[in-house]
């Protein structure tokens, strides 16, 4: 008799799981197209359930606030931009250090799907709440886990300087809203930044 209840409970615990992730999903969609659409002045919680299709209530079951809200979607778009660099560190595309650094580049460019003002009210909202440092956190954790494709072994303060130098001047053109933000030129100018660091600590270690 046991055997027989279990079984219907077991179905019915994939779904409810499946409809969370893709209620979450869908709500953090919505943060993103409010935030395109009207930057932080008109992202509420109300905004967003409306705007996803869910009350107030279903909302709050996921996120304490709209802060929360704000940290999830940043957290979101960097753990899809690190799979797409992942990808392409796996040997996807161009395997040389310039191609997987410009793929890296490229990845973290593109976060947000493109949506520049989202991405803007996000790092200014992160920045706010003093969470700048820990939103490097995983792009600096990645770097150091690759000394294969970077062609040498960084130090942790190595890593610091790269992760910083490159991430840093991709959020100060966000906050700035540069033109050129999504140009080649742009880009090409990161990958030698990052290109010419590696090549002068690859010297260094042939030196020594």
């Amino acid at each position: 008799m046991a055997r027989p209840r279990q079984l219907p409970e077991i179905k019915r615990r994939i779904p409810r799981q499946a409809r969370a992730g893709e209620t979450v999903g869908a709500i953090l969609e919505a943060a993103a197209q409010i935030l395109e659409a009207g930057g932080l002045a008109a992202f509420t919680t109300n905004a967003v359930a409306e705007r996803a299709g869910v009350s107030i209530g279903t909302l709050y079951q996921y996120f304490a606030d709209k802060n929360a809200l704000l940290r999830a979607l940043a957290e979101r778009e960097m753990q899809a931009a690190l799979v797409r660099v992942a990808a392409a560190m796996a040997g996807d595309g161009d395997a040389s250090l310039e191609g997987r650094v410009r793929a890296t580049v490229r990845a973290i460019i593109s976060a947000f799907g493109g949506r520049q003002r989202a991405r803007k009210a996000v790092v200014q909202a992160i920045l706010a709440q003093g969470l700048g440092i820990e939103t490097m956190g995983p792009v600096a954790a990645f770097i150091a886990r690759q000394p294969q494709t970077m062609k040498v072994a960084l130090t942790r303060e190595q890593v610091f300087v790269l992760s910083r130098a490159v991430m840093g001047t991709i959020r100060a053109a966000v906050l700035e809203e540069q033109p050129f933000f999504k140009s080649r030129v742009f880009e090409d100018e990161l990958v030698r930044l990052a290109l010419a660091y590696l090549d002068s600590l690859k010297q260094i270690t042939v030196r020594e």
